[in-house]
């Protein structure tokens, strides 16, 4: 297995030397790997019971219900992630559970909770050249609150008397699964858990105008980070650094753009930001948007309600949100 292949399989088999305490179990594991199949990971809720998050993985166009094969299983991705049951998943597919079609569940944020979402700014070289900037010499770092989250079937909501000049941005987003501290950019894939499609939605007046320069209260608005529908395990990637990534706004294509023009890469990233914080599992790095954003259209163009805003990266799926006046 070579180094960019380093995922789910090698996910659950490097296991934490020194975890957090209460989290002993993550160093305990005896995992066994056989029979991984192309895990789409989804957090979904039953039409019947729609308030009721459960976790789950896609069998086609079914979703089995991780709960429902172990009874003690946590029921949220987030729970999976800091249980021993995450390693057990990875051979359920070989044992052909039990599975409902994907019409009786409502597919919702493949995760939810995390303690952080940590984003890169100006990590695209064809975002840096439509802004006629110079590429960055390092990961140039910034948050969004974990309240921001949203998934499939969900609407971005905008305060239009509030914010008028709000922004898409299609990224790839990394999740982290297991405990992280000053890692290395050579061991940074032993640490990811999977890959999903995510929007940075910006509030541009917020951002540039509006708080001083500072990004937090134009990123951090109420449902400004969609992500889903699924997570990918990682071995399923291969190199996140090579997948094709789009976006258009009601049918028409504003971003076109391939994961190669990441100016940092994603264990240099990793490194960057385990070395003066620790990750945790589930937390969220997106890791920058490519050229084709409003703000930089002649003239530059913005969300407004009505809108659909579909974003779509190579082996991972498509997320399609609406847009909607804030109440």
């Amino acid at each position: 297995m070579s180094a960019m292949r380093i995922g789910a399989r090698a996910f659950t088999t490097h296991l934490l030397s020194k975890g957090q305490a209460g989290n002993s179990l993550l160093s305990q594991r005896n995992i066994s790997t056989t029979n991984i199949n192309n895990m789409k990971f989804v957090q979904f809720t039953y039409n019947n019971d729609p308030k009721q998050i459960r976790a789950g993985y896609l069998d086609g166009d079914r979703v089995v219900d991780i709960n429902k094969i172990d009874s003690n299983a946590p029921q949220t991705l987030l729970g999976l992630l800091n249980s021993e049951h995450i390693g057990k998943i990875f051979g359920y597919p070989s044992s052909k559970p039990q599975s409902v079609p994907l019409s009786d569940v409502t597919l919702k944020a493949p995760i939810h909770g995390m303690d952080k979402i940590l984003c890169v700014a100006l990590n695209y070289a064809d975002h840096c050249k439509e802004q006629n900037l110079q590429e960055p010499k390092i990961p140039i770092i910034f948050s969004k609150f974990s309240s921001t989250i949203i998934g499939p079937n969900e609407a971005v909501k905008i305060r239009t008397h509030i914010s008028k000049k709000v922004d898409w941005e299609v990224e790839l987003a990394v999740v982290i699964g297991k405990t992280a501290s000053s890692v290395k950019a050579a061991d940074a894939y032993k640490y990811i858990f999977g890959y999903t499609v995510a929007q940075d939605i910006s509030g541009r007046d917020w951002q540039k105008e509006s708080n001083g320069g500072q990004f937090l209260l134009g990123k951090s608005q109420d449902t400004f980070c969609p992500i889903g529908p699924c997570i990918v395990s990682a071995d399923e990637i291969g190199d996140p650094h090579t997948l094709d990534i789009k976006c258009s706004v009601n049918n028409e294509e504003k971003q076109n753009s391939n994961t190669c023009q990441l100016i940092h890469k994603i264990p240099d990233v990793i490194e960057r930001i385990s070395s003066i914080m620790t990750l945790l599992p589930g937390d969220i790095i997106l890791t920058g948007t490519p050229g084709g954003v409003g703000m930089h259209r002649k003239p530059p163009q913005y969300l407004k309600p009505g809108d659909t805003v579909t974003s779509e990266i190579g082996k991972i799926g498509t997320l399609v949100v609406s847009v909607e006046e804030h109440n």
